[in-house]
């Protein structure tokens, strides 16, 4: 089989794989490649800031080759970034909402693949603390991830799966989840990006995910809507569509927990400091650096269960002292 130097790097699977799922032909690349690059000219509106080769073929390879299609894509994927121009300001692993989110390991994304060499990222839902990350940090940090994941050849190929673990999560976190800010994620992902999303799977979710997931069920396409699985506490069924081999212990697979630094240390490399592993003591030391030195800290760490970092709101809250409001602050943070 001839090949291009576009395909250069990918196993003879992987180039087999492209031509029977996506139609991906090396013989006529660079002109399928140059077709969308012609309909840039029917959008003077958008700016196209990425035109080279490299750039349009994933694009390509996201929507199977079909190039008005790809050209749809590569316009949403700028047109995107041009409305929502906060969100890409500082678009960089070191931007502090971004690290942030990242260091409490939003996204999580495991080593190896599963069997279909995609890649898996997870989220721990109830890891998000709202006093330290907002939505949109961590909507910026799985972009970001997505778009350091998305360089590799194979993945633009393979693809993605995405596990969302809703277990412990507060129906006081869920009700920071308005319709626009999960259609602004919806938008991101489904209809901006180059990447194939090869499913979806929630485990563990409450019935308040579930109404939400139903909120937003009209701005899915079908396409994305067959490939969102609730498994709810069915681990069998998770394990039908990803074997346990390829994850973590949370999910009943054969792999040790997911260390939640894991992924940002990829991305920050010498960048990532220790001090950035928030263990209580340096959690509040690190916010009491900017506060008179004589505040008194009345609250004393609790037990928490495994991977909770999460110190609601600023205060450390006891796990079974439920969403009662009288628990104060310890610190207003922003």
């Amino acid at each position: 089989a001839k090949m291009t130097h576009l395909q250069a790097g990918l196993s003879p699977e992987t180039i087999e794989k492209a031509r029977l799922e996506l139609n991906e032909n090396p013989d006529i690349l660079h002109q399928d490649i140059q077709q969308v690059r012609d309909m840039i000219i029917t959008r003077p509106d958008i700016g196209f800031l990425r035109t080279d080769d490299a750039f349009i073929l994933r694009f390509l390879r996201a929507r199977k080759f079909h190039q008005t299609e790809a050209f749809r894509l590569l316009a949403q994927y700028f047109q995107y970034r041009q409305l929502n121009l906060d969100m890409f300001k500082n678009f960089k692993a070191d931007d502090p909402g971004i690290k942030r989110a990242l260091t409490d390991g939003f996204p999580g994304v495991l080593e190896n693949r599963d069997h279909c060499g995609r890649k898996i990222l997870l989220l721990f839902a109830a890891n998000w603390d709202q006093s330290r990350n907002s939505f949109i940090d961590i909507l910026r940090a799985i972009l970001l991830s997505l778009e350091v994941l998305i360089e590799d050849q194979e993945l633009q190929i393979n693809g993605f799966i995405l596990i969302i673990d809703w277990s412990n999560f507060s129906f006081k976190q869920a009700s920071k989840l308005t319709p626009s800010i999960l259609k602004l994620a919806i938008e991101g992902l489904q209809d901006s990006f180059p990447a194939r999303f090869g499913g979806v799977h929630f485990v563990n979710q409450p019935w308040y995910i579930h109404a939400l997931y139903t909120l937003i069920k009209p701005f899915l396409k079908d396409k994305t809507r067959k490939r969102i699985f609730l498994h709810g506490n069915n681990l069998n069924s998770l394990h039908q569509l990803i074997h346990p081999e390829c994850l973590p212990s949370e999910f009943g697979g054969t792999l040790p927990p997911y260390d939640m630094g894991t992924w940002a240390r990829t991305l920050l490399g010498p960048d990532y400091s220790d001090e950035n592993e928030y263990t209580h003591t340096s959690y509040n030391a690190m916010h009491v650096k900017h506060v008179s030195s004589n505040l008194e800290l009345e609250a004393s760490p609790k037990p928490m269960k495994r991977s909770q970092s999460v110190v609601e709101a600023g205060t450390l809250k006891h796990e079974d002292q439920g969403e009662n409001e009288n628990t104060q602050p310890l610190l207003a943070l922003d």
